[in-house]
């Protein structure tokens, strides 16, 4: 099933999905994701990061001001961040955005309503959950209340919990994707959000443990079914250090050096039915993205 074209509706804009891949760079105000952590938690630097990778060919900016790297209490009754905290991050580098591109189109990587609402107060269109309204079912109503766009993810369990999580066969795991993504896909619409304001994301890495991740990316394709677009964040996940580890020395290569594989998953992604790509390196995403688009409009 390849995918089609649709329209994301978002606060303040509707946008095609499905004629080109659509790249959405990351943009982490945090001291301690795994990928970045740290680089841009001064708001300078993240406003400076935010407008360089608008002008690499970013279409959207995904703000997150708390990591949910495995291990962390992101989720639970005491996050390690607060939303004070986190909206101390956050608010200065959406406002400084928006400053200097008003045309911007941001999203605001949070599970926590009273983050969500000041985030789209302040300007953001988007609200990308990765619990998919399981953390907070509340916030589904803050995003109708808003009509903003939403990014619902699917997740097994809260970060600290995914190293016991146990492993699933292929069929198992997609089945688990699918009936969650239906449920937030439910959850969303009880709460006034309509289809049109929603995109699905399978939620590589979060509670799924290394090569079950490649069973997920080969069936990818078979969540369109949810008739919703597909968004696919891949980038410097942990399953491609484990793949690549023989050429490391045995030992799991590092998030720094983990780019060119990245590149060849995010490029498989799209080919099995993804819209947007989430991604760190974002000149790079949309060189590939081209092509990929290619090689399915020379197939149609």
């Amino acid at each position: 099933m390849a995918r089609s074209l649709a329209s994301w509706r978002l606060r303040n804009r509707s946008i095609e999905l499905g004629r080109r891949t659509l790249v959405m760079g990351v943009v982490n105000i945090t001291p301690d994701s795994f990928s970045d952590g740290g680089v841009f938690l001064d708001p300078n630097a993240a406003v400076a990061h935010a407008l360089a990778l608008l002008d690499e060919g970013a279409d959207i900016l995904d703000l997150g001001a708390e990591s949910t790297r495995p291990g962390s209490r992101a989720g639970d009754s005491a996050p390690l961040v607060s939303a004070e905290e986190e909206q101390t991050r956050l608010l200065p580098v959406i406002e400084g955005i928006l400053r200097a591109r008003l045309e911007a189109l941001l999203s605001v990587d949070t599970y926590k309503v009273s983050t969500a609402r000041a985030a789209l107060a302040a300007g953001a269109e988007i609200v990308n959950d990765v619990s998919g309204f399981t953390w907070n079912p509340e916030l589904a109503s803050v995003c109708a209340e808003f009509q903003s766009g939403v990014v619902l993810m699917h997740t097994r369990g809260r970060p600290d919990e995914w190293s016991a999580q146990p492993t699933l066969a292929p069929d198992a795991l997609l089945s688990e994707v699918r009936r969650g993504l239906s449920a937030s896909l439910s959850a969303a619409a009880a709460a006034g959000i309509p289809p049109e304001a929603v995109v699905l994301d399978p939620g590589y890495g979060f509670g799924k443990r290394f090569d079950v991740n490649y069973a997920l990316l080969a069936r990818q394709q078979e969540l369109l079914a949810l008739g919703r677009p597909l968004i696919a964040g891949v980038s410097r996940k942990s399953f491609l250090g484990r793949t690549l580890a023989p050429l490391y020395g045995g030992s799991d290569a590092p998030a720094s050096v983990r780019d060119n594989a990245s590149l060849a998953a995010l490029t498989a992604t799209i080919l099995y039915g993804a819209s947007i790509v989430r991604t760190h390196a974002v000149r790079a995403a949309v060189e590939a993205a081209r092509i990929a688009d290619a090689i399915m409009a020379a197939g149609r």
